[in-house]
């Protein structure tokens, strides 16, 4: 415990812009915009597949931008290309609350999706990895506590608003706070942690005992290995949380008693998450990367079998593992086994690869139940997929773990 306490004092000033850049993230994430998915339906009439589709266009979009986008935090210090991000996240929330048409939609989902889920997160996990190297896993753990609290906080301050105000103000507001991190951001960073130009010395090496390039990595079989465990936490998490006023209705709950749970998963998650940064600064990733998905295969079985709220809570307890270990792990893997020298390039790559899982999920999802295919009998099939992922990824670390 003072060992923490003593870093955390050493490097606050480094710590708090992680926190701030994916708290205000959330407002391009999944969980924070589908709760104005039954407001937005009803506005323009859609069906759950029309807006799943929609939201998997402007997402799909998002994470093609991304793989060029990312390498841009190789190049800019985080003070400047983050006020510049943060000022396009407001931009795309005031878009939001002036929506008066269908077709505009996937426009200002990629907005969202890119400047929140993607791009501002990305800033943050690359600047924890590339700043920290002995305690790169509290350093991720701790930046992933913002996404974390907005977890916690939003749903159901949004719920409990909607009830007194319109969805429309609710996006004013979030415009208003992703301005108000700007100064802030430029304050906390007005000397960054590295300088823009890094001596080689600096960098951590990857396997072989080099630095990886992104064409060599995206050539390389482990980085494939890892592509069903990027996609699936992204998909079926962020399917999990779209799908959330339909999955209360099918188990005939009210949403307000759904959306009281999720405290439970954010807890949970973090828990898991500072759990995992100090194991990964003792053990490394190659220990861990095998197993922290399987509570994943458990977690959908629960949902879909679930008939009371208590089983939602056992369901979102075990989903908080994995998402909570899921940030500071797979960012210290890409650090860990391919170096850090072009590490906002080869990041970029697997944050497209995750922001496309985002896409795939709401859309699949959206388009089975309108096929019939309830999400009940969907969840079985995805519990299955994640014991497919630890068996790929125990195969790739088996393989790849003694290169580096």
């Amino acid at each position: 415990m003072s060992e923490t306490l003593t870093f955390l004092r050493a490097n606050l000033r480094w710590l708090v812009p992680g926190v701030l850049l994916t708290f205000l993230s959330c407002f391009g994430q999944t969980f924070f915009i589908s709760l104005f998915a039954g407001e937005i339906r009803d506005t323009f009439d859609l069906s759950h597949s029309a807006w799943g589709n929609i939201y998997a266009l402007g997402t799909l979009a998002s994470a093609i931008v991304m793989v060029w986008a990312g390498v841009l935090t190789d190049h800019f210090r985080v003070r400047a290309l983050g006020a510049v991000v943060l000022a396009m996240l407001a931009a795309a929330c005031i878009a939001m609350s002036n929506l008066n048409a269908a077709w505009s939609l996937p426009f200002i989902i990629f907005a969202l999706r890119f400047t929140g889920q993607g791009i501002l997160s990305h800033i943050a996990v690359v600047a924890m990895a590339r700043w920290f190297v002995a305690t790169r896993g509290r350093a991720l753990a701790i930046a992933g506590l913002g996404f974390s609290f907005g977890e916690a906080i939003l749903p159901i301050a949004v719920v409990s608003i909607l009830s007194a105000e319109t969805w429309r103000s609710i996006w004013l507001i979030a415009a208003c706070v992703a301005v108000a991190g700007i100064p802030t951001l430029i304050w906390l960073l007005s000397q960054e942690r590295t300088p823009g130009s890094m001596a080689d010395s600096d960098e951590t090496l990857g396997m072989d005992h080099r630095h990886w390039t992104r064409r060599q990595a995206l050539t390389h079989r482990l980085f494939w290995l890892m592509v069903p465990a990027l996609l699936g936490p992204s998909a079926f998490n962020t399917a999990f949380f779209f799908q959330q006023v339909h999955f209360a209705e099918i188990k005939g709950w009210q949403h307000i008693e759904l959306v009281t749970f999720f405290p439970v998963f954010t807890l949970t998650g973090i828990a898991a998450m500072l759990a995992t940064g100090w194991a990964l600064d003792r053990y490394g990733t190659a220990k861990l990367l095998p197993w922290f998905q399987f509570p994943m295969v458990a977690t959908f079985l629960v949902f879909a079998l679930a008939n009371s709220v208590m089983g939602v809570f056992i369901g979102l307890v075990l989903m908080g593992l994995t998402a909570g270990a899921n940030g500071p792990l797979v960012s210290a893997f890409w650090a860990e086994f391919y170096g850090t020298k072009h590490i906002g390039a080869i990041k970029s790559a697997a944050a497209a690869v995750m922001v496309l899982g985002s896409a795939i999920g709401p859309s699949i999802t959206g388009t089975l139940i309108d096929l019939n295919i309830g999400l009940e009998t969907q969840y079985i099939g995805v519990a299955l997929y994640f014991v497919v992922v630890c068996v790929m990824v125990s195969i790739g670390m088996n393989r790849y773990a003694n290169t580096r």
